[in-house]
């Protein structure tokens, strides 16, 4: 019960009414088709190009050349015209797995050292015995302990070297061999022998841990030997390697770097540095705590498609994952604060190296040389054969991350393009109506479908329209050349690789429920021409069948000039501005009534569902997204019925803007002295 005051006073009391209210999310395009690397089949955010550029690389070779998939060529225009957000699913023909690192040493000694030592040493043994230093080299491996013990026959050599534990030896050490134990004969005795160990003489074994790359196919395989500037041969700006530095074992920790596969020892290209790691679980910068070890998968669950998540840890690397860690150094130091000595030589060395055992290769037997750019058909897309388009069942297809992204609680776009697929070839179809269908089931987003291979006629694009009905999907023609944001040179792609860009610019121009047409907001600025300047005929043929025309004006440009759905029926809901404007408005409202479930059921909650809606949809209406608008939300909708079976009811009416598509202008001539009509 709240203070009162019951004699003279002052009552000061708090209200806090800071409370933050959640904003609804803006959601940004999603884009499926082939990438260079990254994970396959997991819808990933990407928010720069950069970004984009460092999870699913950049271009691909396919025999002697390289090629950019459409993929990045939309991705990388979609951030030049100012998106912000974008969610790429990765698809694959055929089977792909993760790489995982090669060898990383620590400092103890696994077993026999090699015979190559074994045989110096009977060498130098059976020589004159005098005094001096010797260097052992060839063993085998670097490091900086040799934990090795050597045993010497009574007679003329030494029988043999074996492995033993508590020697210590380091870089620099001296084994001393006495005089007495080299046999010499006669009774003469002469000095003893003495060896320096330098760093090639140590052998390690493998400290136990296990990185994994995030991203899959053979092109993380960068296993290869280091060349005189610690080049690698398979090395890339598409794979990754490691290398560890600062191993302390009085403090137990060292430092993993994650370089780009393609640099070298003087030019290091680090791309993530994780320092202060420890191999202690106990510890707050364990490993798999710091970088992360959990992984996601596509999993079928009696044919539903959804991401299953495995590990403890949540991934924060953006190249790798920890997949396991074999020598664990649990509660590394005493109670004295001293580091235990059966820890201390489990401390990785400094050292580097690869990722290699990775499986997925793009181009196959089957589908090379693969077709891209304006020669793609329905026998081959961009290393995608006929067989592997429709292909419903495998991991990483076109069909199962269509799938996937029908799940609106977990993935939030308002764009879909798939560019690559093509109505035309028989083999895409499938997967085109699939997304069509799912837009709008999601009701949340629009698709943008391609209909016809480059160098086509009109009238294939007109009939491929017709085949579809649906203010969720729209199309655009013809085809357009651009520059290759990659490798460079000029390429032709469908439309839908460039349209993202153009609703990009007309929202941030402009608003959602604008269209995205027109020489103000429907400019193709990266687009060097399209494959055919049509007539002010073609864009009327093209226009009748709900195909948007892309036009080409002197002076001016490659423009999107029209803004239609591929809804057959005449109604509000047959123009794009209008369709995103009611996407944008369902998304944002069934937001805020996301956090009214489970609320109570009363005028309190109504009320704070419309003082949150009204103001919105006032703010709409001003930025010229609504004529008028009317949201009921009381008595009168919710009844006692309606309450008692746990229902809430709001109805919200709406009358959206129109937009000028068809201008009339008359010039009417006058005679002298006429008077001007009012």
């Amino acid at each position: 019960m709240a203070e009162v005051l019951l004699s003279p006073g002052v009552l000061a009391q708090e209200n806090d009414n800071s409370f933050l209210t959640a904003q609804p999310i803006q959601a940004g395009a999603a884009i499926v088709g082939p990438t260079v690397k990254g994970p396959v089949g997991i819808p990933t955010l990407v928010t720069t190009y950069s970004d984009y550029q460092n999870k699913f690389g950049a271009v691909v070779e396919s025999g002697s050349a390289e090629y950019t998939y459409f993929t990045s060529i939309s991705a990388y225009n979609y951030f030049q015209q100012g998106g912000d957000s974008l969610l790429v699913t990765r698809v694959v023909s055929g089977s792909y797995t993760t790489a995982v690192n090669t060898s990383i040493p620590n400092s103890i000694e696994s077993g026999v050292i090699s015979t190559e030592a074994d045989a110096l040493l009977t060498s130098l043994a059976n020589a004159t015995g005098s005094a001096g230093s010797y260097t052992i080299s060839g063993l085998g491996g670097t490091g900086t302990n040799f934990t090795a013990s050597i045993t010497l026959s009574s007679g003329d050599e030494v029988s043999t070297i074996t492995a033993a534990s508590g020697a210590g030896y380091s870089v620099g050490d001296v084994i001393t061999i006495p005089s007495a134990s080299l046999g010499y004969s006669g009774g003469v005795t002469g000095n003893d022998m003495t060896i320096t160990l330098d760093a090639d003489d140590i052998v390690n074994t493998d400290s136990g841990i296990v990185l994994e790359t995030l991203s899959e196919g053979i092109n993380q395989n960068s296993t290869s030997t280091l060349g005189s500037s610690g080049q690698l041969a398979d090395g890339t700006a598409d794979n990754i390697r490691w290398e560890i530095t600062a191993p302390n074992t009085g403090s137990g920790t060292f430092a993993l770097l994650i370089r780009r596969g393609d640099d070298i020892t003087n030019s290091k290209t680090i791309l993530e540095t994780w320092a202060g790691l420890s191999l202690d679980p106990n510890s707050s910068n364990y490993i798999e705590k710091v970088i992360g070890n959990s992984k996601q998968t596509v999993a079928n669950d009696n044919g539903e498609y959804y991401i299953k998540n495995d590990g403890t840890y949540n991934t924060l690397s953006r190249y790798v994952r920890v997949k396991s860690v074999a020598t664990k150094t649990l509660n590394y130091f005493d109670n004295a604060g001293n580091a235990k000595d059966q820890f201390t030589g489990s401390i990785p060395i400094a050292s580097e190296g690869t990722f290699g055992g990775a499986t997925g290769v793009p181009f196959t037997a089957a589908n090379s040389p693969a077709l891209f750019y304006d020669s793609i058909s329905n026998i081959n897309t961009q290393g995608f054969d006929g067989d592997a388009l429709d292909d419903t069942t495998s991991t990483g297809t076109y069909a199962v991350a269509l799938n996937l992204l029908a799940n609106r609680d977990l993935f939030n776009y308002n764009l879909i393009t798939t560019p690559g697929l093509i109505k035309a070839n028989a083999k895409a179809t499938g997967e085109l109506t699939t997304m069509v269908n799912t837009a709008q089931s999601r009701g949340d987003n629009l698709a943008i479908v391609d209909l016809v291979n480059y160098d086509s006629d009109i009238l294939p694009v007109a009939a491929g329209a017709a085949a579809i009905d649906s203010s969720y999907a729209a199309t655009y023609w013809p085809w357009l050349q651009t520059i290759d944001p990659d490798k460079g040179g000029q390429v032709w792609v469908p439309a839908s690789t460039m349209i993202p860009g153009v609703y990009a610019f007309n929202d941030r121009s402009g608003e959602a429920w604008f269209a995205p047409a027109g020489l103000s907001r429907g400019g193709l600025s990266t687009v060097l021409r399209a494959e055919r300047n049509l007539t002010n005929g073609n864009r009327n043929t093209l226009y009748g069948a709900n195909v948007n025309p892309i036009a080409t004006f002197p002076n001016v440009g490659v423009v999107v000039f029209g803004q239609k759905t591929l809804q057959k029926k005449a109604s509000a809901l047959d123009r794009i501005n209008v369709r995103r404007l009611l996407i944008e408005l369902k998304s944002y409202i069934s937001q805020i009534a996301d956090n009214l479930v489970f609320e109570q059921n009363t005028i309190a909650t109504r009320n704070n569902f419309l003082s949150q809606v009204n103001p919105y949809l006032e703010s709409v209406q001003q930025r010229q997204g609504l004529y008028a608008f009317k949201v009921v939300m009381d008595d009168s909708n919710n009844t006692p019925d309606v309450i008692d079976r746990n229902e809430l009811i709001g109805q919200i009416y709406l009358q959206p803007t129109k937009t000028a598509e068809f201008i009339y202008l008359d010039f009417n001539v006058l005679p002298t002295g006429a008077t001007f009509p009012s």
